[in-house]
C-alpha cells in the first residue's frame, strides 16, 4: 500500500510546508461547507479533481483507480435526501418515497459536496507525507512532541501488527485449527487471534514508551530537529493555484450555470 501511494514524479506541490498546506485544506473544507450554491459546488468540484489530476505526481490510471469510490459516495449521499427530502414542486410519489423538485437538487448538491470533501482530502494525502507533517506541527503548529512521536511510532508498528497476524493465520492452518460456521466461528476466530496479537501489542507499545521516556520526551522543552521545516515559495504558489481554481470555479459558475440554482436551501 506504501509503494502504491509512492508518487511517479515529484510536483512542486510535494515541496509546500505540510502545515501551511493542511491550513489551506482546512480553510478549503469550510469553504464548501458553506456552499450553498450548485453550480458553484459543481464547478469547485472539476476544479479540485483537475487539480489532483495535473498535480498529484500519480499516473492518471491510479487517480482514477483511487476516485472511482468517490461515485458509491456521491449516490449513497445524495440519494436519501432526494427520495426522502421536502420540496413543494412534486415529480414522483410512492409510499413514503417522495422525490420534488427541491430535494432533487439538494441531493445533487450534497453529492457534489460529499466528492469535494474526498478529492481535497485526497489532493493532501498524495502531496504530503506523514513524517514531514508531524515535524511541521511540531516546529511550527508548537505540537508536543510527545503526542507526534507517539503517532508516527504507532503508524510504523502498523505492519508488524499486521506481519503478526499472518504468522498467527499460518501457524493454525498447519496445525489444522478447525473453527465452526455462523456467528459461533467468528467468535471462535476472535479468541484465536484477539488474545495473542493483543499481548504482543501492549508490550511493544510498553517498550516504546519506556524509550521515549528515556529520552525526555515527556518534557515540554525545546527540543533540535533532524529534519527542520520551513515555509518557502511554494506554499505562496499552492495559495495562488487554489485561489485561482476557486476563482474559475466561481466564474464559470456565474458565466456558464449548469443548473442556475443559487441557492439550494428549503
Amino acid at each position: 500500500m506504501r509503494q502504491f501511494l509512492t508518487p511517479v514524479r515529484v510536483t512542486w506541490l510535494h515541496r509546500a510546508n505540510p502545515a501551511a498546506k493542511l491550513g489551506m485544506i482546512l480553510l478549503l473544507f469550510l469553504l464548501t461547507l458553506f456552499t450553498h450554491s450548485l453550480d458553484f459546488i459543481a464547478y469547485q468540484a472539476l476544479a479540485i479533481f483537475l487539480v489532483l489530476f495535473l498535480m498529484s505526481g500519480h499516473p492518471p490510471w491510479k487517480i482514477m483507480l483511487l476516485t472511482l469510490p468517490l461515485l458509491l459516495v456521491f449516490v449513497s449521499s445524495s440519494i436519501t435526501m432526494i427520495l426522502f427530502g421536502k420540496g413543494d414542486t412534486l415529480w414522483w410519489k410512492w409510499g413514503m418515497i417522495r422525490i420534488s423538485e427541491e430535494s432533487f437538487y439538494r441531493g445533487i448538491h450534497i453529492g457534489f459536496k460529499s466528492v469535494t470533501f474526498a478529492a481535497e482530502g485526497l489532493l493532501y494525502v498524495l502531496t504530503s507525507s506523514s513524517v514531514a507533517l508531524f515535524y511541521a506541527l511540531m516546529q511550527k503548529v508548537k505540537l508536543a512532541p510527545k503526542y507526534a512521536y507517539s503517532f508516527m511510532a504507532s503508524v510504523r508498528l502498523l505492519p508488524m501488527v499486521w506481519e503478526e497476524f499472518q504468522i498467527r493465520r499460518n501457524a493454525l492452518q498447519i496445525r489444522g485449527v478447525r473453527h465452526s460456521r455462523g456467528i459461533r466461528g467468528w467468535i471462535e476466530q476472535a479468541k484465536l487471534y484477539a488474545v495473542p496479537l493483543l499481548s504482543q501489542s501492549i508490550r511493544r507499545a510498553h517498550r516504546v514508551a519506556i524509550a521515549m521516556e528515556a529520552k525526555a520526551f515527556h518534557h515540554s522543552r525545546r527540543r533540535t530537529y533532524y529534519y527542520t521545516s520551513v515555509f518557502t515559495r511554494f506554499d505562496l504558489l499552492l495559495l495562488l493555484l487554489l485561489a485561482a481554481a476557486l476563482a474559475a470555479a466561481y466564474s464559470l459558475s456565474v458565466l456558464f450555470p449548469l443548473f442556475g440554482i443559487t441557492d439550494v436551501r428549503y
